[in-house]
């Protein structure tokens, strides 16, 4: 009788491991996302793509995420080695960045930023690849944003306002500059409801 248990046993375990091992194996995730006319995609390798368009060419390169690239015709076909709905969410979100990059080379994008003071006024420049933010909270040293690569900042003055104007065709560039610009002018160990200065971002959108 035991006997007879232990081999039931032993074939219930082995159809169990053989189960997962087939659950494991199908770890593998296609997808396809169609190049717009006017636009042109090299696939420099597996993880990094090139996009082209009549404002210019990004790239963006996916190292650490587990995804392959390979062009078929006007594709682009997106191979993620994770399964369920992590895969799934991994995988759309690949799409849309690559998607923000065929609206970057086409259209641009443009971020608005607007200047606030209430204690001391703030004077704002720049300079080389650099936000220079001068007299904030009544400092005598200077704060300092870093432009990312091929994006282009203005300080545009109209009437008592200040603007600070972003413009780029590589979104995650201009949305990261936008954040060096926030950054260099938050403060600590003062209450947010009552010290307000600060650089804040007001507008953003395509088109430049």
């Amino acid at each position: 009788m035991r006997n007879v248990l232990r081999k039931g046993l032993e074939v219930c375990y082995l159809h169990m491991s053989t189960e997962v091992v087939g659950m494991a194996s199908q770890k593998i995730f296609v997808d396809e996302l169609e190049i717009p006319e006017n636009i042109s995609v090299e696939v420099l390798d597996e993880k990094t793509i090139k996009v082209t368009g009549k404002l210019g060419s990004v790239t963006k390169n996916f190292n650490g995420v587990p995804v392959i690239f390979e062009k078929e015709d006007s594709k682009i076909k997106i191979t993620i080695y994770r399964k369920g709905r992590k895969g799934y969410a991994l995988i759309n979100t690949i799409k849309n960045r690559i998607k923000n990059m065929f609206i970057g080379v086409e259209k641009g994008y443009t971020y608005k930023m607007r200047v606030y003071y209430i204690h001391f006024p703030m004077q704002v420049s720049v300079e080389g690849d650099k936000v220079v933010i001068k007299n904030f909270a009544g400092e005598r040293g200077n704060r300092y944003a870093k432009i990312l690569p091929g994006v282009k900042v203005e300080v545009v003055k109209s009437g008592g306002d200040t603007d600070v104007i972003i413009k780029g065709i590589d979104k995650d560039a201009v949305g990261q500059t936008a954040a060096n610009i926030y950054h260099a002018t938050k403060i600590k160990n003062k209450d947010p409801r009552v010290f307000l200065d600060g650089i804040y971002l007001y507008y953003k959108g395509e088109g430049m």
